[in-house]
């Protein structure tokens, strides 16, 4: 009968690490940033290693006459092995040239021992049997995603070093690789030379009064940016289903009006146009899931699981106000905040940006000029508060329903023509750069936005 197995660990790693401390004072810079007493598998070795790191902080000295006294005066040399077990341990390793090897060692056994109490942790979440199987899968993940994440420490970086970086990255091509797209770029110039890009860990709101065309901006990009840069896209559609987004970008690739598409109603030529299409945006990387009304909780959970398998580059929700919190709120304005904090803890967890499409209250339609403005974010505050960006869609055609009406609050058509298919893009916050306009022409009937060739405008 064997017995049971030992927990992974290296013991001579162990007592090399910490040979290498005692014989080398400086050796505890190279290890003191990453490794922690705890990642020590024999408690004595906690012990001594946990007596360095006190000398450390202190900055005194470290050896073997120093962690004795340590030792001594927290209670435990005696119980550690006494001064032979130092002796001992200074004479296993010869120098601490290899201290940080040694040193890594012991903390990927560590990681590993952390791993199996986490099988242990989500065996017992699944003897719980609890009725929400969602919330179940999504504790799970959470134990696993702790072992699995990096705990973020980084070591200093020298200017000579960051600028090299900076112009090794400028010369890269625009090709993906393996999780290397700096910033996600729109397609858009205006929009893009305004923002440079939508960055990592931002949570940019896409806001506009319905039938501006919000949903088909945000589909745009996710177009543009998916064969363009290679990027992988997340669509989570809580209001339109999954055909109705395929209906959708084909009408936008071929120009074929998206009613004939949907009511499949095209000529032989249209056909072969649509075949064009679908072979086009087979190549996007683009995953679309059409659950209606989840919670942040459920869209966390998928978006981390297919992070880890295929790494994300960008996250669009339509729209916000059909998302769901966890838990019991007095009122909406309230489970909105703890919706939107969410989401930008989301972006900042997998680091992409993530874009949601929002409504706008009815106070636009109320003023004279129906321009958006922050105000008009429905639950505003929280809104307005956590979002790193701020886009409104706003279409002044859709506020003149003729010509004639357009030259009677206009005046000179010469002077400022009537606006039909145009769109204006305000980027009306915008936490780390400039505001400004951006003008694009637009197609209702195949839900396409493209570039004008005009410049950025900036806001008065």
């Amino acid at each position: 009968m064997t017995g049971e197995k030992a927990p992974p660990h290296d013991a001579g790693a162990e007592e090399a690490t910490i040979g290498s401390l005692l014989i080398d004072p400086d050796a505890m810079l190279k290890v003191a940033i990453f490794l922690s007493p705890e990642d020590f598998f024999q408690e004595t070795n906690q012990w001594v290693y946990r007596a360095c790191l006190s000398l450390y902080q202190r900055d005194e000295v470290i050896n073997q006459i120093t962690v004795a006294h340590e030792l001594m005066r927290q209670e435990k040399l005696e119980r550690g092995g006494g001064v032979s077990y130092l002796s001992y341990l200074v004479s296993v390793v010869p120098t601490s040239l290899h201290v940080e090897h040694y040193a890594r060692i012991v903390s990927n056994m560590a990681l590993m021992r952390k791993l199996i109490a986490a099988g242990a942790q989500i065996a017992a979440i699944g003897y719980e049997a609890a009725p929400d199987v969602d919330a179940s899968f999504s504790r799970a993940e959470d134990v696993l995603f702790q072992v699995r994440k990096d705990p973020g420490n980084r070591n200093f970086v020298l200017l000579r070093d960051a600028l090299g970086q900076y112009f090794e990255q400028g010369e890269e091509s625009q090709e993906k690789q393996a999780g290397q797209i700096p910033h996600v770029l729109t397609g858009f110039a205006g929009i893009d030379d305004l923002l440079g890009g939508l960055q990592r860990s931002d949570l940019v709101i896409l806001a506009a009064r319905p039938s501006m065309g919000k949903t088909s901006l945000a589909l745009n990009i996710a177009r543009n940016t998916a064969l363009s840069q290679k990027a992988c896209v997340v669509i989570f559609s809580l209001e339109t289903s999954c055909e109705a987004i395929v209906h959708r970008l084909l009408s936008s690739e071929t120009g074929i009006d998206s009613r004939a598409i949907n009511l499949r109603q095209f000529t032989d030529q249209d056909e072969a146009a649509l075949m064009k299409a679908s072979g086009v945006l087979s190549e996007a990387a683009i995953y679309i899931d059409d659950s209606p009304q989840p919670r942040v909780l459920d869209m966390r959970s998928k978006a981390r699981r297919l992070h880890f398998e295929h790494g994300i580059d960008l996250i669009i929700i339509d729209y916000l106000q059909l998302i769901h919190g966890v838990g019991k709120y007095e009122n909406r304005v309230q489970e909105m905040s703890a919706i939107t904090r969410s989401l930008k803890m989301l972006a900042r967890e997998l680091h992409v940006p993530v874009l949601v499409i929002s409504q706008l209250s009815r106070a636009v339609e109320w003023r004279a000029s129906h321009v958006p403005q922050l105000a008009d974010l429905r639950d505003s505050g929280s809104i307005e508060q956590d979002a790193d960006i701020v886009l409104f869609v706003y279409r002044e055609e859709l506020y003149y329903k003729t010509l004639e009406e357009w030259e009677k609050t206009h005046g000179d058509l010469d002077r400022e023509p009537y606006p039909r298919g145009i769109a204006e893009i305000f980027v009306a916050k915008h936490r780390n750069g400039p505001l400004g306009q951006v003008k694009l022409r637009f197609s209702a009937s195949t839900a396409k936005f493209e570039n004008l060739g005009t410049e950025p405008l900036p806001l008065s």
